[in-house]
């Protein structure tokens, strides 16, 4: 289902495509075992996609993406990249295990992430050797 919400048409043949499925896939599954109701959970998946859109076409710092991700979670003014998130979407206990499960995924192998989307990528050679 999340490869099909997500349009994710060369999954068997594309790395990019799925380590974008594991990594809303694993997004979703925390989400649910966090017990998100299911509008905490499509705003989780909002931010997850938020933080990621910020690095692959906005083409973020790590420093940049954190600071618009407390500016999206805490609801201070609108963000340089969207709006900002409901302040009484999460409890105080859920935001920050929503900090740390950002940072455990997506903020600490920012590097690969970062040469996924923009790192110069050599054509395959295909040959009869």
């Amino acid at each position: 289902k999340m490869e099909e919400f997500l349009n994710l048409t060369q999954l068997k043949t594309s790395l990019k495509e799925a380590i974008l499925l594991d990594y809303y896939t694993a997004g979703f599954w925390w989400a649910k075992e966090m017990n998100f109701s299911l509008i905490q959970l499509s705003g989780f998946m909002d931010l997850l996609n938020f933080a990621l859109e910020n690095l692959s076409s906005k083409h973020m710092t790590l420093g940049d993406n954190l600071k618009e991700l407390e500016r999206a979670m805490t609801g201070m003014g609108e963000t340089e990249s969207e709006e900002g998130g409901d302040l009484n979407l999460f409890s105080i206990d859920q935001a920050k295990a929503i900090i740390d499960y950002l940072v455990i995924s997506l903020f600490k192998h920012y590097k690969a992430y970062e040469y996924l989307f923009h790192g110069r990528r050599e054509e395959p050679v295909i040959s009869n050797e």
